[in-house]
């Protein structure tokens, strides 16, 4: 009796993952990084046409991410595993600041959180964000400028937070701008 228990449940667990073909993995939807990654391409394209920045140069990573360096550092290149400091405000296309770890700025944009500690913010390059690192835009824009550099980074959703609808002040896949100050590594 117990057998057949157990081949029940084995069966009905197998058919309730097999009808629906547009899930993956465990469960969840397949998350369409190529097809958010051309989309957003096209936002990146349309703002830098009107975005006034004035800068040293730009770099275009391949995957997708655009830094705007606005002031050279004079430092190496962080590598994964480096601790980065940096002050950084984040917002939007539409200009919108949606986080920042610096309290004035958080006040300015009617987003401060008095519970918060607005101190420089580090992570380890290269980690994900359960192991001190921060989103995967972050590790491409840093290791391409030098310590001390002022630089503003544009990130694709897929290297963000991509269709994540429980990020507070970001739409789900949001392109998203970073102003930040490269404070130095260890």
């Amino acid at each position: 009796m117990r057998t057949n228990q157990l081949i029940i449940i084995f069966c009905l667990a197998i058919f309730s993952f097999s009808c629906d073909d547009n899930l993956s993995g465990y469960g969840y939807p397949t998350y369409d990084t190529e097809g958010n990654l051309a989309i957003d391409r096209e936002k990146i394209d349309t703002y830098l046409e009107t975005a006034q920045y004035d800068s040293l140069y730009r770099i275009h990573d391949p995957s997708g991410v655009v830094v705007i360096v606005t002031e050279e550092g004079t430092g190496s290149r962080p590598v994964s595993g480096n601790v980065v400091y940096t002050n950084y405000t984040g917002y939007l296309l539409d200009g919108t600041v949606f986080d920042s770890n610096l309290e004035d700025v958080a006040m300015e944009n009617d987003i401060y959180d008095e519970d918060r500690n607005y101190d420089i913010f580090s992570f380890f390059l290269g980690q994900s964000t359960s192991n001190g690192g921060a989103i995967q835009g972050f590790t491409y824009g840093f290791q391409r400028i030098r310590s001390g550099a002022k630089a503003t980074i544009i990130i694709p959703s897929p290297y963000a937070y991509q269709d994540n609808e429980n990020v507070a002040r970001v739409p789900a896949n949001s392109v998203l701008v970073f102003d930040i100050a490269f404070l130095g590594m260890d």
